[in-house]
């Protein structure tokens, strides 16, 4: 009997099945991740959701554009080593930052403070990705003395970029910024020249045009850049601090990311004590699941 007419029955079966598994994996996943916790600051809300019984909590900082469920998979693959803490930056995922002046510092170390008190934890690893970053830096000068390790996964802050240089600018300045985020033509065209003039690669302007194509993504562009301008470091310091407390770091970079390209990290690495550096076959956007098996 000839089956040959059965095959693209069998396929579409096939692939029917397979979009279900992936669907049943994806459900089960967001029930590892339970949402709903909150550190409240002023009229600020900070959002976290939680994973894992393992003994040692582990702080999440996600990249921009995303929120906690970015982690999804580390929360199923590191349920028995760590207790996950995975946060929405303000303006993602379910916190809140009402808009009045830049995050500081100070005001940092309140809000974590809080939630450590909150969630009754002494000694903890903090991790970062891209713009989270930012966060588990500053969670590390502050708290030097509670980090028993951090995981840098392509981060922001460690080099300054032009982005942030233009929204730090006086108050004339940023207002000719944002002009150019929440009208896209004023934007578009300034990228193009600098495209041209080599101070932007094609990877970043294809990043930067995925995070501009509503207008609520451009008003975030703007907002994350403006409230979060003062989260800056100086790497000799943090380079100090991680040396003087004999905390480990664990840089995490993809191979093809010209987002957070390799050469940006020179400066964290020279005079660093303890250090383990992995350049893995990986671009920007696919790094966070790519690099789990490193905390393994």
């Amino acid at each position: 009997m000839d089956y040959t007419g059965f095959l693209p029955c069998v396929h579409v079966i096939t692939v029917q099945i397979n979009a279900i598994i992936r669907e049943i994996i994806k459900r089960s996943l967001h029930l590892m991740l339970t949402p709903g916790n909150f550190v409240d600051f002023q009229n600020t809300r900070l959002h976290y959701a939680t994973a894992g019984s393992g003994p040692v909590p582990l702080l999440v900082f996600h990249g921009f554009g995303q929120d906690h469920q970015a982690f999804e998979s580390w929360a199923l693959s590191l349920e028995k080593e760590y207790r996950l803490f995975v946060f929405d930056l303000y303006f993602h995922g379910h916190s809140i930052w009402p808009g009045y002046g830049p995050l500081e510092k100070s005001a940092w170390k309140l809000i974590i403070g809080k939630f450590l008190e909150q969630e009754k934890i002494s000694l903890f690893e903090v991790a970062g990705f891209s713009l989270g970053g930012k966060f588990a830096l500053a969670t590390l000068e502050i708290f030097p003395e509670k980090i028993i390790k951090i995981v840098l996964l392509a981060p922001d802050g460690i080099k300054t970029s032009l982005w942030y240089s233009l929204a730090t600018y006086p108050i004339a300045i940023r207002n000719l910024f944002k002009s150019m985020i929440l009208l896209p033509g004023r934007f578009y065209t300034m990228v193009k020249f600098l495209r041209s003039i080599g101070l932007v690669n094609k990877g970043m302007m294809r990043f930067a045009e995925s995070q501009m194509d509503t207008e609520e993504k451009r008003k975030r562009v703007y907002d994350v850049w403006v409230c979060f301008r003062h989260l800056h470091f100086d790497i000799h310091y943090l380079v100090t601090i991680l040396n003087q407390f004999q905390i480990p770091l664990l840089l995490i970079i993809g191979k093809y990311d010209k987002v957070i390209p390799v050469k940006n990290m020179d400066h964290l690495l020279k005079g660093l004590h303890q250090k383990k550096f992995e350049i893995i076959e990986s671009g920007h956007n696919d790094l966070v699941e790519k690099a789990m098996k490193f905390l393994l």
